[in-house]
């Protein structure tokens, strides 16, 4: 049989297969792939550091590290043996009671170790969420800005996608009028993303309510991202979307990612808020188990050391990380204000972003968001996210959960790019 050209090369047009052609639509614009594409403009022999404002990554930092005790649980339950084995797929019972107690704090209501299903990291959470909901012409309500990962996970999945836009002369409040108008007897559900991914803003009890309320009206459930759970330093309190789960059902999506700054250690979870019992009657809950028994876990000693990581990190490690992230959010707001080609409408209140416009009148030269970080990058080795990456074209996502001094240094570079950019109006 002939496997190739006379030379033995491959012959391609004589295989049957390809690549999947939409996961590279999908990829492409994912936020790890237009911060490559960022990146690829840095010089490898430039003169000064490269400074990264664009990933949601404290990690890197010695200023974010973790609390020790969690690192000694890890250690501990890989020394243990106990955890070198597969783990049930909704999760290992302990961790599943240990993050139950832990979430429930905040609860009118007890969660039961039978509403957690653990996840690697909350990424898969989402695309475990999504899949259960895909069926033939449905559609998911998504906010814009938002995390565009929903939208890479809705398309692989056939769901429609619908945004409804966040409105930022209201704090990035939701703009609850759209969601109605948006909203048909196909929709399935709606996105919220609090504390906030990209925009920093935390939503009040009062808003909240009001969501589940219009998601009880438009008879869907809310899918509430809550990974940056606790991390807010402004005058809203966090209020978790599973407080109302009386009124609507919520599919709480979380990790330990962000409030340990842990992301590499891949730790989510799936939460039924749901006391109700909405989503073991519409077999939800089933299909979730049914989808975690087709899928992998996440490692079996990360869950391990889950309960003394929940018992034992003490308040002092999060006021910590909180201190730092007021600091560099202040440092943010108030050098993004001394740029006259930028605004940031709203001052970040939790998370470890901003958004920030960009005036594009003000530039010369500069054709859109993506070739202004382009130029950025190359010019003056600072990575920050276009906006059109989250929905917000000619916006910027900037992250500042990075030392202070890196961050001081890494405004002061944008701020002189800006000026050297500027239009000349003499």
């Amino acid at each position: 049989m002939d496997n190739g050209g006379v030379d033995g090369t491959a012959a391609a047009w004589r295989w049957r297969f390809g690549p999947n052609a939409s996961l590279a639509s999908v990829s492409a614009s994912s936020i790890r792939a237009v911060l490559n594409k960022v990146i690829s403009n840095i010089r490898d022999d430039g003169p000064r550091p490269v400074l990264p404002l664009g990933h949601g990554d404290p990690s890197a930092f010695p200023c974010f590290r973790t609390a020790a005790v969690a690192e000694d649980a890890i250690v501990a339950a890989v020394r243990s043996a106990n955890f070198n084995c597969y783990a049930p797929t909704v999760g290992v019972p302990p961790a599943r009671r240990a993050i139950a107690e832990h979430l429930s704090r905040d609860l009118p209501y007890k969660l039961s170790s039978d509403d957690i299903f653990l996840t690697g990291g909350c990424t898969q959470a989402i695309e475990i969420s999504l899949s259960v909901l895909a069926r033939p012409g449905a559609n998911i309500l998504l906010p814009r800005p938002g995390f565009p990962f929903y939208e890479a996970r809705a398309s692989l999945n056939g769901l429609e996608v619908r945004h409804f836009d966040l409105l930022p002369e209201k704090g990035w409040e939701i703009d609850l009028e759209a969601v109605e108008a948006l909203a048909d007897e196909n929709t399935v559900a709606m996105v919220v993303i609090n504390p906030g991914n990209p925009c920093g803003n935390v939503f009040t009890y009062q808003h909240l309510a009001e969501v589940a309320n219009t998601a009880r009206r438009l008879g869907i459930m809310v899918i509430a991202d809550e990974v940056y759970d606790h991390l807010v330093y402004g005058s809203n309190p966090f209020v978790p979307m599973g407080v109302f789960g009386k009124t609507v059902p919520v599919l709480t999506l979380g990790s330990i990612s962000k409030r340990w700054v842990v992301p590499g250690w891949r730790l989510g979870w799936i939460v039924t808020s749901d006391p109700n019992g909405v989503f073991k009657e519409t077999k939800i809950v089933d299909n979730i188990t049914t989808m975690l028994n087709i899928t992998t876990d996440p490692a079996t000693f990360i869950q391990g050391a889950v309960p003394q990581i929940l018992e034992n990190t003490k308040d002092d490690f999060f006021e910590k990380t909180i201190n730092l992230l007021r600091k560099t959010a202040d440092i943010c707001y108030d050098k993004i204000k001394e740029i006259d080609c930028i605004t940031c409408p709203h001052k970040p209140e939790g998370s470890m972003f901003a958004m920030a416009k960009l005036h594009l009148s003000h530039l010369e030269g500069i054709h859109d968001d993506i070739d202004f970080c382009s130029k950025l990058a190359k010019e003056e080795s600072v990575i920050i996210l276009p906006g059109v990456t989250v929905g917000m074209k000619n916006w910027l996502r900037v992250t500042f959960a990075t030392d202070p001094s890196s961050l001081e240094a890494g405004l002061g570079r944008l701020k002189s790019f800006c000026h050297r950019h500027a239009k000349n109006d003499t």
